[in-house]
């Protein structure tokens, strides 16, 4: 019971920032979810380096892992709104900021992982 409510209290932290970061960057002016990506690339980072300084050491328990990665992690970054802004983008017929936005957000996101892995490895 008590790993349920670290991952909950971490998802609802996530999820607040990120709540604060999509409504400052997300504008309907431009098209681009500014918001959802830096969410999306800064949880992506941040996972790599929790995983990966777990991985590396025991300075981080099972529960702090929980709450960070899980919790924290997971409430930040949204799959669900990344699918939803793509679906309007193809709805739109705007196939140019769909390409960009999803071939964008999947490389970048999987180079900021290893990035974070790897600084913890470095350092």
């Amino acid at each position: 019971m008590k790993q349920l409510l670290l991952v909950f209290l971490g998802g609802g932290l996530g999820s607040s920032l990120r709540y604060i970061v999509g409504n400052y960057l997300n504008s309907t002016s431009n098209g681009i979810p500014y918001g959802t990506f830096l969410a999306n690339i800064l949880g992506s980072f941040l996972i790599g380096i929790i995983l990966g300084w777990a991985a590396r050491s025991e300075a981080l328990s099972q529960n702090t892992v929980l709450f960070l990665a899980t919790g924290f992690c997971g409430g930040f970054t949204t799959f669900s709104t990344f699918a939803y802004e793509n679906h309007v983008f193809l709805k739109s017929g705007d196939f140019f900021s769909f390409a960009f936005y999803t071939i964008g957000s999947f490389i970048v996101g999987f180079a900021a992982v290893f990035l974070g892995m790897w600084l913890v490895k470095a350092f």
